[in-house]
């Protein structure tokens, strides 16, 4: 059958590096085929990192075994409606004829079709009916992002259910498996050294050696802090700033503050977003494209009219619920359009090799979203490119960012544990499934948010100091060139971190000599002026250390004892003050 004949709306060929015979297989992709082909095994877990080639992978096995008869059907689970026919279109660049719309319903497909790709949920919809169809033909089972095998109960039952009879299996994800009681189906475990058991992948490449190889882009996340305001339906006012430590109810509030449209952090933000997209397609990238993740349908629809003010052209907006999601996404990654607006739907597996920019404007917190979601833009199509994204200043996303190398596996039992000495709370909230608002977290009213760049955070290490949103200093960060080694990246921010500190330390004296004599100051300018002082001491310790700005504000409390830095005494902020510079 040809490639036409089952491609659906708004999907065009598979790009070349997607083709699993148009071209070479990369490095890594060679020596898991050569360990599998060696080694035959009925299961296989490959854990690569989002843009690194695993479709090309899958569908080189399925090839190969479809070849010497090994098996005689392919079967491809999904976790979602678009990533099925994505699936099917580059199954057809390889020769392989996938049906993509099979449902439950007929049973069947036409013998003219080499396999279907299904969803998780249409599996567990009907497990029995695809164990049928397992057994009566040699299976080659491939899941895609395997971790979702995890995500409910009822899904990992089905998957077992529904293909144990297979010939064989190939197990793929390029996303941290979470921590949790549940064993996912097919992928097997040894003990680790706390007592836990954790996954055991057959072959793993993570995004520091895709890095390495040129198989992925640098990311660059520009992280922006400022003062959020709300009121409490009992009529009460907070202020609170992005990245100091609170409670997770003062942490929710102010982040969701910050990312209300109708305050004055999202435009700045959007805005600086809006500025680096213009630059990179001015410098090499002519169709360099931004993403904006939002919570909810209501915000990304105000996020894009804030753009369409901003860019002076629309962008395209997709909802989950939209029948038309999968082909604009289709469209919007074949044509030169600058942003695209979206809830959750292009977070995982979703291919737009052109995305370059990427706000991150949802409240989304757990390990496994985020790392979703920074895979949309890590896919590298030339050597130099780099991609920018966009953060709020919040503890969580700062240490995802900080760790966007690490290798994580999926842990059965672990036990709770102390990192550094402080507590790991932030972690372990990272690590739960509800990411909306509850109805407590709802009854309160935003009232502003200012923005400011707080970090800029590059292969694990934080650069800069905070600066103002629309200052000179702030586009210089926004300026960087688009089209760079890793190893110029990392150097080039050294460098203007270096330039920056130099030129404040050079104008100090001035300022000091022409400023009149000081005025009796407010308590709260003073205790403004002690609190940005801490901050800024906090990221300098953060620089010679590495520790995340969360950990030594904790560990300040600890020492000196007293509440967040937001609700502490003029005294107890100098006594802080004085204790982080003796460390």
């Amino acid at each position: 059958m040809s490639e036409t004949a089952h491609r659906q709306p708004g999907f065009t060929a598979p790009e070349p590096e997607h083709d699993a015979t148009a071209r070479p297989l990369r490095a890594w992709q060679r020596r898991a085929l050569t360990k599998y082909l060696t080694t035959r095994p009925q299961d296989f877990l490959a854990v690569a990192t989002p843009g690194a080639g695993k479709t090309v992978f899958g569908l080189r096995i399925a090839a190969e075994l479809l070849s010497d008869r090994t098996i005689q059907a392919v079967t491809i689970v999904t976790p979602t409606e678009h990533l099925k026919h994505q699936w099917a279109v580059a199954a057809a660049g390889a020769g392989i004829a996938i049906d993509s719309n099979f449902r439950n319903t007929t049973g069947a497909t036409s013998s003219d079709f080499q396999g279907v790709a299904l969803t998780y949920a249409q599996v567990a919809a009907h497990p029995t009916l695809h164990r049928v169809r397992t057994e009566n033909r040699k299976t080659l089972v491939i899941l895609d992002e395997i971790h979702h095998g995890g995500d409910a109960k009822s899904w990992g039952d089905a998957i077992r259910e529904a293909f144990t009879p297979a010939v064989r299996r190939l197990s793929l994800t390029g996303t941290p498996f979470r921590s949790d009681d549940s064993p996912i189906p097919f992928v097997s475990y040894e003990p680790d050294a706390d007592g836990s058991m954790r996954s055991r992948s057959d072959h793993s490449y993570g995004y520091a050696d895709a890095l390495a190889d040129g198989v992925v882009r640098p990311v660059v996340f520009l992280a922006y802090s400022g003062e959020a305001s709300w009121r409490t339906s009992a009529g009460e006012e907070f202020t609170a700033r992005l990245g100091e430590p609170l409670t997770a109810e003062q942490n929710a509030r102010a982040w969701r503050t910050a990312l209300d449209p109708g305050g004055e952090w999202i435009p700045a933000v959007l805005q600086a977003a809006d500025t680096r997209l213009h630059q990179l397609r001015s410098a090499g990238i002519p169709d360099a494209g931004g993403l904006v993740i939002a919570t909810d349908q209501e915000s990304a629809r105000a996020y894009a009219k804030i753009l369409q003010r901003i860019s002076g052209e629309e962008p395209v907006v997709v909802l989950s619920d939209d029948p038309k999601a999968t082909r604009r996404i289709g469209e919007f990654s074949e044509s030169s359009d600058r942003w695209l607006v979206a809830v959750r739907m292009v977070s995982e597996g979703v291919d737009v090799p052109r995305l370059a920019v990427g706000v991150y404007a949802t409240s989304a917190s757990t390990p496994l979203f985020f790392a979703q979601a920074i895979g949309r833009f890590v896919r590298a199509r030339r050597k130099g490119e780099t991609a920018s994204v966009f953060v709020p200043s919040v503890p969580v996303l700062l240490e995802l960012a900080s760790e966007l190398e690490a290798q994580r596996d999926h842990v059965l039992g672990k036990p709770h544990r102390e990192k550094d000495g402080w507590d790991d709370e932030l972690l372990a909230q990272a690590n739960r499934t509800e990411d909306e608002p509850g109805e407590e977290e709802k009854a309160y009213t935003s009232l502003h948010a200012s923005a400011e760049l707080d970090q800029v955070i590059y292969d694990g290490n934080s650069f800069g100091t905070a600066v103002f949103s629309g200052s000179d200093e702030e586009q210089e960060y926004l300026g960087l060139p688009g089209l760079l080694e890793p190893d110029q990246v990392r150097a080039l921010l050294r460098k203007r971190q270096e330039e920056q500190l130099a030129d404040v330390k050079r104008r100090k004296p001035e300022q000091e000599a022409a400023a009149p004599a000081p005025k009796p100051q407010a308590v709260g300018e003073r205790l403004a002026a002690l609190r940005k002082e801490l901050n800024a001491l906090v990221g300098m310790y953060h620089h010679r250390t590495r520790k995340p700005h969360g950990a030594i504000h904790n560990e300040l409390r600890r020492v000196c004892g007293g509440p967040p830095t937001a609700m502490a005494t003029l005294e107890q902020l100098e006594e802080r003050i004085v204790t982080l510079r003796s460390w």
